[in-house]
């Protein structure tokens, strides 16, 4: 098959598509032809160094998202038979002709859903309704802040938000400002060199519920400062550097709850609990139109170092698709 392959660690020039042995599922796995993928902020750091694949593999591929068919089942598997639709999201080797990944994280793709639509959905989504809802406790009527408000899992919160009645303000930059409005944002904030914390309080004066923040940085002692008493942050991501300055005294006076997370890296039990979670609660909203892909573009395959340098540059308002 062919696949994305890192050989040596450096900027999108590294990445070669290069043949590589077909993988072979185990008992309790399938094999799935994939037709789409996706890149994602992980994925340029993986590719320099800085983000490493945790399971072991004999070529280190890219991707952590993918949709396709089934082409086999392993002896025990009772979920899928081939051809059925799939998508989902592994801990890497998705920018790949085929993949094998336990049947327990695979998700339906809806009939609605175009196959070439549903790579947009797992990583995002997830990511975004695990933070927000599972771990932030977002509920009806509460207030979220979601920073990077254009980005896959910006445009993904947005639309959780508003299908579970909540309210949102997301920052981004001025030239996406619209694009989150379009999607249902109910304060939009340029998130630098504006002063979003001050334009925040005066728009929620009695600051928000959960936020979600992939950026770090700087922001950590804005967030703290713009949540509610007992509110919560859910860290996903640290685009904006891993190390700053914190004022504890906020985090205790304000008895806030601060959470790190990544689904990478979970233990495969944990991985397979979210995933089914999100069958029941969320592919229903897929299904029925409530939550839509934000598509931004689409690369062939062969062109993946230019899909890297496109992410890179921050250009994209939601997914940057792979066409296998």
């Amino acid at each position: 098959m062919r696949a994305v392959v890192v050989n040596e660690y450096g900027g999108p020039e590294v990445l070669t598509v290069t043949d590589v042995p077909d993988p072979t599922p185990g008992p309790d796995e399938i094999l799935v032809r994939v037709a789409h993928s996706a890149v994602n902020r992980a994925d340029t750091l993986q590719r320099q160094g800085g983000y490493p694949d945790p399971q072991r593999r004999d070529h280190e591929i890219l991707g952590l998202e993918y949709a396709g068919t089934v082409a086999a089942v392993g002896d025990r598997v009772t979920l899928w038979q081939p051809g059925d639709r799939v998508m989902g999201i592994e801990a890497g080797a998705c920018n790949a002709e085929l993949l094998v990944t336990h049947e327990r994280l695979a998700l339906p793709v809806p009939e609605s859903v175009d196959l070439a639509d549903a790579a947009a959905f797992p990583e995002v989504f997830l990511t975004a309704w695990d933070a927000l809802v599972v771990q932030g406790g977002l509920t009806s009527g509460r207030w979220a802040l979601v920073h990077a408000g254009a980005s896959g899992v910006g445009t993904a919160a947005i639309q959780i938000a508003k299908a579970i009645g909540a309210r949102i303000a997301v920052t981004c930059s001025a030239g996406k400002i619209d694009a989150c409005r379009e999607l249902g944002a109910d304060v939009v904030l340029e998130r630098s060199p504006a002063d979003w914390a001050s334009e925040l309080k005066s728009a929620v004066p009695g600051g928000v519920d959960v936020v979600l923040d992939v950026v770090g940085g700087e922001e950590a002692n804005r967030n703290l400062a713009s949540i509610k008493p007992q509110g919560t942050i859910v860290q996903v991501g640290l685009m904006g550097g891993a190390k700053t300055d914190v004022n504890i005294g906020l985090l205790l006076v304000k008895r806030a709850t601060w959470i790190g997370t990544t689904l990478r890296s979970r233990p495969i039990e944990q991985k397979a609990a979210i995933c089914q979670r999100f069958v029941a609660e969320m592919v229903p909203l897929i299904d029925a139109g409530v939550l839509r892909p934000v598509v931004d573009s689409r690369f062939e395959l062969d062109r993946i170092a230019d899909a890297h340098r496109h992410m890179e540059a921050n250009a994209n308002v939601g997914k940057i698709l792979i066409d296998l």
